[in-house]
């Protein structure tokens, strides 16, 4: 089943969010601590990844490139607006305000990084899910934390993880096909860089130290795979 993987790990966010919603005794000063704990886990967590990437120039102009196209189109105010639909719809679920933050950081956690690429290019291509069953364990207990500190927002996170890995794995034999796996590599290399830049600001937000709108940053994603591309194709 090439969807499996992707089914294991959507359902470990949902029930770790699920347990860390009903987690109680926690006081506002130790949703803070929490809270401060894990974005300092995360920007380790980016930093390891962001020193994935080969070439730092296109990490660098992706980013920017990128910021500039997130800016236009405020991709960061849609996905806010989208969460906080959300959250109109389950305020009867006791939704404290945070249900779009909630959702939005732990989107973006889930979604951006090689393991979610590369799990599900191996459950697409050759059945092999040991990638997102090994993501679907860290992701089931960080959400059990987020949730806790975060409120139900984490648990619909599932939504975007579900389809995003979901699509990889259903066009992994045409990827594999009309991509050589050098390019393959070297592609995932620079996404992974890029999204760990991104994970790291993700875990400056969680610390309070600034705002960084860290979903109008997804589009150099794409832009970091069409320079790969550039330089395969027309190598200077």
């Amino acid at each position: 089943m090439v969807l499996f993987g992707t089914i294991v790990n959507g359902l470990a966010i949902v029930m770790g969010a699920w347990l860390g919603v009903k987690i109680k005794g926690f006081s506002a000063s130790m949703q803070e601590t929490v809270m401060k704990a894990i974005g300092l886990a995360v920007i380790v967590l980016g930093f390891t990844m962001a020193l994935e990437g080969q070439q730092f120039l296109i990490v660098i102009l992706s980013l920017a490139i990128g910021a500039v196209i997130g800016e236009r189109f405020q991709l960061e105010g849609k996905l806010n607006h989208v969460g906080a639909m959300m959250e109109n719809r389950m305020k009867k679920y006791g939704g404290d305000g945070r249900f779009a933050e909630g959702f939005v950081a732990a989107t973006l956690l889930f979604v951006v990084g090689a393991m979610a690429i590369i799990g599900a290019l191996d459950s697409g291509f050759r059945q092999d899910h040991s990638v997102l069953l090994t993501k679907s364990m860290l992701d089931g207990f960080s959400s059990i934390v987020f949730a806790a500190a975060m409120g139900i927002g984490v648990m619909f996170s599932a939504i975007p993880v579900v389809l995003y890995q979901g699509s990889i794995a259903l066009m992994a034999t045409w990827i594999i096909q009309i991509i050589p796996e050098a390019l393959l590599d070297a592609m995932i290399a620079e996404i992974t860089a890029v999204g760990g830049i991104m994970i790291m600001a993700i875990g400056l937000n969680l610390l309070g130290i600034e705002k960084i709108r860290v979903a109008n940053l997804l589009p150099g994603i794409v832009i970091a795979v069409l320079f790969v591309m550039m330089i395969e194709w027309w190598p200077l």
